[in-house]
């Protein structure tokens, strides 16, 4: 069983704290979204693109077992990293625990709403909302 959706938000909670400000978290974002698989080329299609991102960012869904797991890809390096920690967050959820979770919540407690330019948050919640529309939809 995979750690709770909480138990992964204070996991970031922690991490984002070792670091002393803002440069050096965003230096680790970045690395964590280097670590990710890219999408194959097939994949970065108009199905699967996030509008309202500044940078081009690509979302894929897979259902499997009642869970909804997601895969992500970005052009931008600090946007990888937003992405990699969306993924830790929501990845391998039910979609009744993708729902529960509020997004400026989320936001909040990591401290990206206070972080990002306005430009940057808003393409952060345009991917927390498509995984909450993913969620949305009924299994088929």
């Amino acid at each position: 069983m995979t750690q709770s959706i909480e138990s992964a938000i204070a996991d970031l909670e922690d991490e984002l704290a070792l670091f002393p400000d803002w440069e050096e978290r965003f230096s680790y974002l970045i690395d964590l979204g280097r670590q990710m698989a890219p999408l194959a080329e097939a994949e970065r299609n108009e199905a699967t693109k996030v509008r309202g991102c500044a940078s081009q960012v690509w979302l894929v869904p897979e259902r499997r077992d009642g869970r909804l797991f997601f895969r992500g890809e970005s052009d931008a390096f600090l946007v990888k990293g937003l992405i990699a920690v969306l993924l830790r967050v929501y990845s391998g959820r039910t979609p009744e625990e993708i729902l529960s979770l509020d997004p400026k919540t989320l936001a909040a407690r990591l401290g990206l709403s206070d972080a990002l330019t306005a430009q940057r948050s808003n393409g952060l919640f345009s991917m927390m909302q498509r995984i909450r529309e993913t969620a949305a939809q009924p299994f088929t």
